[in-house]
């Protein structure tokens, strides 16, 4: 598409070698380590303080979304950016960014049990701003360094919100399910 090469030649000419440390940093936070880290503190955190469906929907989502994203890189199967503009070393395609779907979906989940069981210290515009921030750097650094198109991020943010709105919609649905006395499976 002429907008991924437009972008990521535009990329490609804001380089520097500070700006290209910081946005490694930044691309690294958002990486599959540092992803899964944060997920298990929260998982780990909210099992602690008895939030058992909560846990479920944090933990639940990242597994089954890290099967999906690779699934669909597999379906569609696209090229990354050419090796000279690349200065990462991947193995898998390019569609979608694993990175912004990830980091999309963590976003929307911990989003989601803020509002279910955060007190007001969190519930606040400022914390869901920086979870927004958090996986738009993530994902624009995939572009600069070179990993991804454009177009394989924004794919990535929206696999991600949807597969998070997929999971948020089924806790929610077995809360109400739980709460008018159907059996449920997550308590």
């Amino acid at each position: 598409m002429p907008i991924d090469q437009t972008v990521l030649d535009f990329m490609v000419g804001i380089r520097t070698p500070w700006l290209t440390d910081v946005v490694t940093v930044i691309t690294n936070l958002g990486g599959t380590v540092a992803s899964w880290v944060i997920t298990s503190v929260i998982v780990l955190a909210l099992l602690a303080r008895r939030h058992r469906q909560e846990a479920l929907l944090v933990g639940g989502a990242m597994f089954t979304g890290q099967l999906v994203m690779s699934l669909l890189k597999l379906a569609f199967g696209r090229e990354r950016p050419p090796e000279p503009e690349r200065l990462v070393v991947e193995l898998t395609h390019s569609f979608p960014s694993g990175h912004a779907m990830m980091s999309s979906i963590l976003v929307c989940v911990v989003a989601a049990v803020i509002v279910r069981i955060g007190g007001p210290r969190w519930n606040t515009p400022i914390v869901f701003v920086g979870l927004g921030l958090w996986t738009l750097a993530v994902g624009l650094s995939r572009v600069y360094l070179g990993a991804h198109w454009l177009t394989d991020v924004i794919a990535g943010w929206l696999f991600g919100a949807a597969w998070a709105g997929l999971w948020i919609w089924a806790i929610v649905k077995s809360s109400r399910n739980t709460a008018n006395g159907a059996p449920s499976s997550l308590r």
